[in-house]
């Protein structure tokens, strides 16, 4: 292994590192009040009050929750729309105006909505992370789709191959790049649909505790939130591209 590929790997955690020097010397300099930007230290002691008396990891788990089925029910949905509108373009034009409307109406516009139509409970929070990470599933499904090679369906249909067939050995591997591309964005965007629903309806999650901590003006705790949010995030999309890496091999290989 070189010093470059080497230089490459551990980056991420030089910048982190650098960072967190920067905001410990911030901090040290009372350049800005602790009260906007808390120190480090703040921040780590805020984390282990919060795991001690279970407060953090019972908030995470209900975001966790809301995030899962918003994302089975959202990405479920992208896909079969995605492939119906793929192979029957007049779908489009019938039902591009709701998806573009919804797609380009900010969520806390008509989460309120939500909250009225499906309750306070869980259920809001997981139509709502649903419909945000909807549409890049929906798009990217529709591209990569639409990306196959039409000269190869045509000589698959010429060797009698059925409709199912066309779609597992052809249809799917040539647009699960695209998928997984955004299946990445999607999952990100869960967290975001999941913190939403909870400022809108609250009651627990990480969105729940941000409210709760910045009405007592609780700022490490809020950093706290914040960066478990982030690391969920980040935790997702590592998860996918592990997962797009594994099942795109034969890309790799291929490109060699």
């Amino acid at each position: 292994m070189g010093a470059g590929s080497t230089l490459r790997r551990i980056s991420p955690f030089l910048t982190i590192a650098c960072l967190l020097l920067l905001w410990q010397w911030i901090s040290a300099r009372g350049i800005i009040s602790h009260i906007l930007v808390p120190p480090p230290t703040d921040v780590y002691q805020a984390f282990t009050d919060s795991l001690a008396d279970g407060a953090l990891l019972k908030h995470t788990l209900v975001t966790l929750e809301e995030m899962f089925f918003g994302l089975l029910l959202g990405v479920g949905i992208g896909l079969a729309i995605g492939y119906a509108i793929a192979k029957a373009p007049i779908l489009e034009n019938i039902l591009s105006p709701v998806i573009v409307a919804f797609q380009s109406t900010p969520i806390v516009a008509y989460a309120p909505l939500l909250v009225i139509w499906f309750g306070s409970g869980i259920a809001s929070k997981i139509v709502t992370t649903a419909v945000i990470v909807f549409f890049p599933t929906l798009v990217n499904t529709i591209v990569g789709l639409r990306s196959v090679s039409p000269n190869l369906r045509d000589l698959m249909r010429s060797l009698k191959a059925g409709r199912w067939q066309i779609f597992r050995h052809l249809e799917a591997p040539s647009a699960l790049p695209v998928i997984l591309a955004g299946l990445k964005t999607s999952t990100t965007l869960a967290v975001i649909g999941a913190v939403v629903g909870e400022f809108v309806s609250q009651g627990s999650g990480l969105g729940y505790l941000v409210t709760s901590a910045r009405n007592l003006y609780d700022t490490p705790l809020v950093v706290v939130a914040v960066f478990t949010m982030t690391a969920i995030s980040l935790s997702l999309y590592g998860i996918v591209a592990y997962v797009e890496w594994r099942f795109l091999v034969w890309q790799r290989r291929s490109s060699a």
